[in-house]
């Protein structure tokens, strides 16, 4: 250490000895409360929930195992390894806590906590997100301020720790016999089965949230080689082109994913009037037009967000609920329900993708010849939000591109649409279809609008803004089935999950409504088997399938033949 630092180090502590001889009293005060604050932050930490119901007053009111072990340990060691071993209990105290705010927001967001093996690239995600919908500088402020937030726990945990380990030992005869105490305390109350306001008074929550995240870790590491053989045994992976979906031959079908839209949209008190009086509508017009329509429910594997994992499931029959599975089955050759449309050489195929901003190589796993992303439509109107374009123009753009156009074959379409993305605001509003020209007609719609931040903090106003934009996804779609569809459109309908749970509420199920559209009576007496309600609105009893079993059960239903491929 240089000369200069030593001596301005000496300075230092001789001006915090003068003025602690100065003002003894404020001194004496000051550092108790520090003591006070550093135990509070540990004691805190240690009973912290990792679920957001959790967080009341009497969780915290509880007896922490941790912290008596802790200070047994610490009163045990000599004055060097005991710095060394509080320091580093207090910064893994300060990763746990970090763990328990990342469960937190998770299941807030997707209904799940967080993963250590798989999570870290969503936080990416969340900050494209907060972009989008509050803007670049906002969004990399909030990164910032994670980061440093992160880092400052951590070590304030860690000094918090190392200033309660020099208080034990210098008070050690009092603190063993306190340790004792409260460790005899800790014992009675677990015995006995104490509880305050129906929560255990003895607790050992740092320690089983421990054992959940490493329980975690091990979980995923072993479902990746159980996944893989899985993914292998395809039912219909060696049917042979000709043996696949010959009752849909001459149709062109669309597979449409509507976002967020899940059994909440339906049944809630707040957002269903809206949106039941829109499919009803909607069921009533079509039936003019001379389709009709039969619903059901489908578990979708994701919730409040990633739409890959639902899209993926329904398409691939398989259980797709992370990440790793879905990188280990988009890297293989599972025959989806998008490919097997391919596969028959009687399809064109095309993916119309406005949310998908960067290189998509999934393309080719889909099985879609081609893709037309949020760049490849000929949109010039102003974003909403994180959607890049209304629904509204992605379907007449469809149209337009492919739809419409004059072809040898006919068409297989996967569509997803966006506008129903949170945050919910500003929502775009219907126009004319012939005014729709390149987007720029909804520049005084998106002026007009609501801002995200009015909504995201709101949970009544997201819930009545997220029943708008589902209203206003529905009624595009079935309007653009209404003007541009023909005797042998096909439409499968579907969510791809339930929103976040400031909108569908803590533990809500993971159903989405599914429907099969069309003129062909054919079409859906294929789907006599299936019970479903008649028209677009699912009865609350209509049968419910794991999404994973759709494409199964829809390849079956239009005459596919097994040939399955071995695990």
């Amino acid at each position: 250490m240089p000369v200069f630092t030593r001596l301005r180090d000496a300075r230092v502590r001789t001006r915090l000895r003068d003025a602690r001889d100065a003002h003894p009293v404020a001194a004496r005060a000051l550092r108790r409360a520090v003591h006070v604050l550093a135990a509070a932050l540990v004691v805190g930490a240690l009973l912290m929930p990792n679920t957001a119901p959790g967080l009341r007053p009497d969780r915290f009111a509880r007896i922490p195992a941790e912290a008596i072990i802790g200070a047994v340990l610490l009163l045990a060691l000599p004055r060097r390894p005991r710095i060394v071993v509080a320091a580093l209990c207090g910064a893994g105290i300060g990763v746990l806590t970090v763990l328990n705010l990342l469960d937190i927001g998770f299941t807030e967001y997707l209904g799940r906590g967080f993963n250590v093996v798989l999570d870290w690239g969503l936080l990416d995600d969340a900050r494209a997100y907060v972009a989008d919908s509050m803007g670049g500088a906002r969004a990399t402020a909030a990164a910032v301020g994670a980061v440093a937030l992160t880092l400052l726990l951590v070590t304030v945990m860690a000094l918090a720790t190392v200033r309660l380990g020099d208080l034990l030992a210098r008070h050690r005869v009092r603190a063993a016999r306190g340790a004792l105490i409260a460790g005899t305390a800790w014992v009675t109350c677990a015995a006995l089965g104490v509880q305050i306001s129906g929560v255990p008074v003895a607790s050992d929550r740092a320690a089983g949230a421990l054992k959940g995240q490493t329980r975690r870790v091990v979980d995923t590491l072993r479902d990746e080689a159980a996944f893989a053989k899985e993914a292998r045994a395809d039912a219909f992976g060696a049917t042979p082109p000709d043996r696949l979906l010959p009752d849909l031959r001459g149709k062109d079908v669309v597979l449409a994913f509507v976002e967020s839209y899940g059994r909440t949209a339906v049944e809630d008190p707040l957002i269903a009037p809206g949106v039941t009086r829109v499919l009803d509508t909607r069921t009533a017009a079509l039936a003019k037009a001379g389709y009709h329509a039969r619903s059901g429910w489908l578990t979708s594997a994701t919730y409040g967000g990633s739409s890959w994992l639902g899209h993926s499931t329904a398409l691939s029959g398989l259980w797709i609920d992370n990440q790793q599975r879905y990188r280990t089955v988009t890297s293989g050759d599972r025959l989806t329900l998008t490919k097997a449309f391919e596969k028959t050489g009687a399809w064109d195929t095309v993916g119309v993708m406005p949310g998908v901003r960067k290189a998509w190589p999934e393309a080719e796993w889909y099985g879609l010849d081609k893709v037309y992303d949020a760049f490849g439509l000929g949109y010039e109107g102003p974003r909403f939000s994180w959607s890049t374009m209304p629904d509204q123009y992605a379907l007449e753009a469809f149209q337009r591109l492919e739809h419409g156009r004059k072809r040898d074959r006919p068409l297989m379409a996967e569509v997803i649409l966006t506008s129903s993305h949170q945050p919910w605001a500003p929502i775009p509003e219907l126009v004319g279809w012939d005014e729709l020209g390149d987007g720029s007609v909804f520049d005084a719609i998106r002026k007009a609008g609501g801002k995200p931040s009015d909504v995201i903090a709101d949970s009544t106003g997201s819930r009545r803004e997220y029943g708008r934009s589902i209203e206003y996804s529905l009624t595009c779609l079935t309007q653009w089935l209404e003007r541009y569809g023909t005797d042998d459109t096909v439409l499968v309908l579907l969510g791809d999950h339930q929103p976040i749970a400031r909108v569908s509420g803590t533990g809500a199920s993971r159903d989405v409504p599914v429907s099969v559209v069309a003129k062909d009576p054919e079409v859906l007496e294929k789907t006599d088997a299936w019970n479903w309600t008649e028209g677009l609105r699912p009865a609350k009893g209509a049968p419910v399938w794991k999404m994973s079993a759709f494409r199964d059960r829809f390849l079956t239903a239009y005459g596919s033949v097994p040939h399955p491929t071995g695990g």
